[in-house]
This record gives C-alpha cells, structure tokens and sequence, in this order.
C-alpha cells in the first residue's frame, strides 16, 4: 500500500477522529494508506493547496470538494 504523502501533517490522520477509533482506522486505511484519490481533503489539497483544505473535511466528503473550489474562485 502507498501512503498519501499528506500523513506527517494531515490533521485527520492524525487523531482527528480520537473518540472514534474503529471508525478512524478503517478510514485512514481507505484512504491514508491506499489510495488516496478519492480523499476529498487530498483532491483540495492538490487543486488548491494544504491552505485551502478546511479543517472540519473528512475524507469521505467528496459531495464538498466542488463546493469549496468553487467558494475559492469566487473569493
């Protein structure tokens, strides 16, 4: 498995989830320690930069990441 080259600094990874720790770890191997295509806080990252990636996105909320890049394009 290739980790997403976010880990050292992803705050999601890193115990955004500490009272859910089941739930954690299986989205962590989803999508921190496979493939990360589908991270909705990586495909921000890529399009738009670490900056542009707010804090309360969690991986799975792909249906967000147009919203936000769109909010950016208009700001």
């Amino acid at each position: 498995m290739a980790e997403c080259e976010c880990l050292p600094k992803c705050p999601f990874f890193n115990d955004r989830m500490a009272s859910r720790p089941a739930t954690a770890q299986l989205m962590k191997n989803q999508y921190c320690l496979g493939d990360s295509g589908p991270c909705a806080r990586h495909q921000v990252k890529v399009a738009a930069g670490s900056d542009a990636v707010p804090g309360d996105l969690f991986p799975s909320q792909t249906d967000r990441v147009q919203a936000i890049l769109a909010g950016l394009k208009k700001g």
